[in-house]
């Protein structure tokens, strides 16, 4: 079975990829990468590959030979010109789900606009060097109150256009058939088998 290494230590986001991918992920606290990865790339490909080269490096140095796998990923909103975009994780405060929130949503009180998307850029990188990359999106508008569960990012904001409710009310199994990631995974799987 393949051993991918996941440039992350988000519990969320490792459960996404372990029940998507058939092969045995591994966190950076599984590997004990510790370090601090700067993400000052200007788009979700550029942030994706400087954590997998980061990781990547990390393992060469270990004497460790595996594939890396990185993500980035983050909300675009069509009214205020993308944002929050790359800055998602951190649009009003380093990681602060809730204060990201709070932040869209004064952001978006004058805008009749509403209309978001979900990117996720994701980099495959070789233990050789080379590395593929795929992108998903998915569709969908910002409400004006929290729904759902609110313990992941824009979650219960975004009314998904599949699923005619917000990703705080899917189950995982719903989010995962119709989100950025679970679209992008998809598109990964289908190139390993071409």
């Amino acid at each position: 079975m393949e051993k991918i290494i996941l440039a992350s230590n988000n519990k969320h986001k490792i459960s996404e990829f372990r029940q998507m991918l058939n092969c045995e992920v591994l966190s950076l606290e599984d590997i004990g990468f510790n370090q601090e990865i700067i993400e000052d790339g200007k788009t979700f490909f550029e942030n994706s590959l400087i954590k997998a080269k980061a990781v990547s490096n990390f393992l060469k140095k270990q004497g460790i030979v595996a594939n890396v796998i990185a993500d980035d990923s983050g909300l675009c909103v069509n009214s205020l010109g993308g944002q929050p975009g790359v800055y998602s994780a951190r649009y009003a405060a380093e990681h602060d789900d809730k204060a990201n929130r709070q932040k869209l949503l004064q952001q978006l009180e004058d805008k009749s606009d509403r209309s978001a998307y979900f990117v996720c850029m994701i980099v495959k990188l070789f233990s050789d060097g080379h590395y593929v990359s795929v992108e998903g999106r998915t569709y969908g508008n910002i409400l004006t109150e929290e729904t759902g569960d609110t313990s992941f990012g824009y979650d219960c904001l975004f009314f998904s256009d599949d699923l005619k409710k917000s990703f705080g009310q899917a189950t995982k199994e719903e989010k995962n058939a119709v989100s950025h990631r679970g679209r992008a995974l998809k598109k990964l799987l289908e190139l390993k088998e071409n």
